[in-house]
């Protein structure tokens, strides 16, 4: 039986982790309990989970040739993603994203994009064969906006539906960005950055969404934490919960959630059940430490997930 194919363009970065009684105040030196490093950057690992998973993934995405960078690449190996489209730059060095987590699990994160930002129309051209084989195009906002529009635009033209997780968020984007995603999946204070409007409840979350379809996306996913996810279209709402669990680190369960999600679109599953399998996958990742070493391979979920 053929993979899931799915191809994710974006950032790699080197997660730099420190575990920390409380975040700090403005000016203030902690002392931390541990430190850790891990592959990251959402991009990455939004692949390195759909690859997890079983999906067949290409990564597109530009490193820096320097320890990082050649790690990034190793790592990607062996966890069976594609890297042809992988390139690498001597202008400057991988990205890097210092990150600070908190006894309850909660994070706060520094991106400095460094190669990332060095991607080129160019290289996404040269990446169409392998976007056009795919069944679903995943993208992010750690990569410049014009390398980003233009994986979209290519992603239209060759009929691939796109999942665009418009992380980190800006107040603006162009219109195009909105007319172009097929499935826009922003988290709560992604909504409210890009909406200006609330997001706390299920009801102001909605009123949000909806104007993200006013802007042109087809469907909006809105991911909500603990309560699960939100599945907003023009005539339909529907709250796809999840099952409460005790957080150990929340960094990258969003990121874990959109990489499965890709992969059950991929799969052919229908939207609410792709959300439903994503909100379970998400939940088992903040019970774990790290990002990528906190996603669950296929072969450690219970096997109703991928029937």
């Amino acid at each position: 039986m053929d993979r899931p194919k799915i191809c994710v363009i974006g950032a790699c970065n080197l997660d730099l982790i420190s575990y920390v009684p409380r975040l700090p105040r403005m000016g203030e030196t902690l002392h931390g309990d541990r430190f850790h490093m891990g592959f990251g950057g959402k991009g990455a690992n939004q692949a390195v989970m759909a690859a997890k998973l079983g999906g067949e993934v290409a990564m597109v995405s530009k490193l820096g040739r320097d320890i990082f960078g050649e790690n990034t690449a190793e790592n990607f190996k062996a966890m069976g993603v594609d890297i042809t489209h992988v390139h690498f730059t001597e202008q400057a060095f991988s990205g890097v994203a210092p990150i600070a987590v908190d006894r309850e699990g909660k994070n706060s994160i520094i991106i400095v994009t460094g190669a990332n930002d060095l991607l080129t129309t160019e290289e996404i051209e040269d990446a169409r064969p392998v976007i056009a084989g795919s069944s679903v195009l995943v993208f992010q906002l750690e990569i410049p906006l014009e390398i980003t529009l233009a994986a979209l635009r290519i992603a239209r033209q060759e009929g691939v539906s796109t999942i665009f997780n418009p992380a980190p968020a800006r107040n603006k984007l162009p219109d195009e960005f909105y007319q172009l995603s097929d499935i826009f999946c922003p988290n709560e204070s992604e909504t409210e950055i890009l909406t200006g409007m609330p997001a706390g409840t299920i009801k102001e979350a909605e009123a949000a969404a909806r104007v993200i379809l006013e802007r042109g996306a087809r469907t909006v996913i809105l991911t909500l934490g603990e309560r699960g996810s939100l599945l907003v279209l023009d005539n339909e709402t529907s709250l796809v919960p999840v099952k409460q669990v005790r957080a150990v680190d929340t960094t990258g369960a969003g990121d874990a959630f959109v990489g499965s999600l890709a992969y059950f679109m991929a799969e052919g599953k229908p939207l609410a059940e792709s959300m439903k399998r994503a909100n379970q996958i998400a939940a088992l990742s903040v019970q774990a430490s790290g990002t990528q070493t906190s996603f669950p391979l296929r072969e450690d979920l219970p096997p109703e997930l991928f029937v």
